[in-house]
């Protein structure tokens, strides 16, 4: 049988410590690298745990913000966020290059991904940020966002990303995290908004109603507690519904 191969991507080095575990069954993985998260050791060691899984290696900057792990909007300059991804950035690839890995693409993290979901001015200076890397890197970008028509028209090489363990609302916004419904924690349900979207290009809101979506690659956050036990429902049943993992 034919199955459709798809691109399951997961938020690791976040402190958790579980990515010797998932790693198995993703396809790729977005690294923190200092913003929010993550220092030159855990960097290194999800480089080596990429390269022996045969996972495509991303960056994950975020807002410079451990504090709140990222995921506050941050009222600051755009040639502080600049410099602070830059950094972000040459501290990841000062890893990658000692370790003769290769980055496949940028995933920006928490608020600061969804700020430039729909903030025009704040996706231009994220991509001033990453414009170093414009010829050899893929940006993850949310679907039908600011972003994904800002680098597109900008000639970078986009992947368009849906969230598998999150809720969505009617305008594709994720719900937010402060909200009782923003998480799918169950594998079954999760299985369920992976395959609908895979298989029908929509996706189920919060609200009940089915709003069209399109999607490259899915995520699963590593940091959810569950994450571990929603990988492997998936890996088991991924086949039934005609969908295999990217190897």
């Amino acid at each position: 049988m034919n199955y459709k191969r798809i691109d399951i991507n997961c938020d690791v080095g976040e402190g958790v410590g579980n990515e010797a575990d998932l790693f198995p069954m993703i396809s790729s993985c977005n690294i923190a690298c200092g913003g929010h998260a993550g220092s030159k050791e855990t960097i290194k060691q999800c480089l080596k745990l990429a390269e022996e899984f045969n996972v495509r290696i991303g960056a994950h900057p975020s807002y410079p913000d451990r504090e709140n792990f990222g995921r506050v909007s941050m009222s600051i300059s755009d040639t502080d966020l600049i410099k602070s991804i830059g950094n972000q950035l040459k501290l990841f690839m000062t890893e990658c290059n000692e370790l003769g890995a290769t980055l496949h693409h940028i995933k920006p993290h928490g608020a600061l991904y969804n700020d430039i979901a729909k903030n025009e001015h704040l996706a231009n200076v994220f991509l001033t940020a990453i414009l170093p890397y414009k010829n050899n890197v893929v940006l993850y970008v949310p679907c039908k966002s600011v972003i994904e028509a800002l680098a597109k028209a900008n000639n970078f090489k986009i992947m368009k990303e849906a969230f598998a363990d999150r809720n969505y609302n009617n305008d594709l916004s994720l719900v937010s995290r402060k909200q009782d419904k923003a998480l799918i924690s169950n594998g079954k349900e999760v299985l369920e908004h992976l395959v609908l979207m895979c298989n029908e290009n929509q996706v189920r809101t919060v609200n009940g109603e089915k709003i069209p979506i399109q999607a490259d690659t899915f995520c699963i956050h590593g940091d959810t507690p569950t994450a571990f036990q929603i990988l492997t429902y998936i890996t088991e049943h991924l086949q039934e519904h005609n969908l295999q993992v990217k190897t």
